[in-house]
């Protein structure tokens, strides 16, 4: 079940997205954004990774790591990191959804989130940017196959560790929809993006993304920012 805020909230007014509409990590915000009804209070500014254009100078002055997304909120401050953008905008209103609301479900999503980026999801990008052309040659400026190659097993390792974690329970830090299932999504994302499959053997992760591709957050999460998406 999704947990719907309403719209028209006005804590939300002035908030600009920087990224990449297909990237797996501006997934992860672009989904946190439709699971709390935010996306049509944001407006979208495209930054192409093919063009390396996140790695220019005007671009890292918002953000050092030239990485995206980055969210400017209307104070003018850039925050970057997927998780420090979802954080912010679940505690817009004070009632969190995706980061828990107790200390205890704090601690245990934000738990499986880091490893879910640790063992996933940054895993994957690492081979990706190493072990393939990524981004091209004018982006990807160094690259070390061996490590590469060595993080797309670990990825694979993480798979296994999830599918072990979601054969106990329904979501991945327990019961509930959160943004350590966001964080898992993006790292999926990014599998499908390199055609890295899933170990037949890991049947519990496998039909959790299935069901994870019906929510209408993942469904619409590109199209959220095309001219004209209805909200």
């Amino acid at each position: 079940m999704i947990t719907h805020r309403p719209a028209s909230s006005p804590v939300t007014a002035g908030l600009t997205i920087f990224d990449w509409a297909t990237g797996p990590y501006p997934a992860r915000v672009r989904i946190a954004l439709a699971e709390l009804n935010l996306q049509s209070r944001v407006r979208f500014i495209s930054v192409d990774l093919w063009k390396g254009e996140h790695k220019k100078s005007d671009f890292l002055a918002k953000n050092y790591s030239g990485t995206l997304p980055v969210l400017e909120i209307p104070d003018g401050t850039f925050i970057g990191e997927c998780t420090a953008i979802t954080e912010y905008l679940d505690a817009l209103d004070g009632s969190p959804v995706l980061t828990g609301a107790t200390p205890r479900d704090k601690g245990v999503i934000h738990m499986m989130s880091k490893r879910a980026e640790l063992e996933v999801l940054d895993a994957i990008s690492v081979y990706f940017h190493h072990a393939t052309p990524g981004l091209g040659p004018d982006v990807e400026l160094y690259q070390n196959a061996e490590w590469g190659f060595r993080q797309r097993e670990k990825a694979l390792r993480g798979m296994h560790y999830f599918d072990a974690v979601l054969r106990k329970q329904s979501f991945v830090a327990g019961e509930s929809f959160s943004m350590a299932d966001i964080t898992l999504i993006g790292g999926m994302i990014f599998a499908d993006l390199v055609k890295l499959a899933v170990p037949a053997e890991c049947k519990a992760l496998s039909f959790w993304y299935h069901r994870m591709q019906e929510r209408p957050s993942v469904q619409n999460r590109v199209s959220m920012s095309e001219p004209g998406a209805v909200a």
